[in-house]
């Protein structure tokens, strides 16, 4: 088992904002994590990296489609242009 202690007031903010994700709320200065890495019990290993790779068949929307089908798609996707200026 491993365990990472990591005290709020260290973080960036990106790491922050990705950790309050994580455990569902903001995080004060004055939080501190402890995370721990443990392994899945040896006949879980299997079944939940399959589960990982299963997707809905919704998924395959390119599936029986050549190359020239999907760049034809490709180009009529009207992509919207932001209002803002960021240069």
């Amino acid at each position: 088992m491993e365990s990472i202690v990591k005290n709020v007031r260290d973080l960036d903010q990106a790491d922050r904002s990705v950790l309050e994700r994580v455990v569902g709320h903001e995080l004060s200065a004055g939080h501190q994590l402890i995370i721990q890495v443990v392994p899945l019990p040896n006949g879980e290993i299997a079944e939940s990296a399959a589960r990982a790779i299963e997707l809905p068949e919704w998924c395959n929307i390119y599936q029986g489609l050549s190359d020239a089908d999907v760049d034809e798609l490709d180009a009529a996707i009207v992509r919207a242009q932001s209002g803002r200026d960021f240069s």
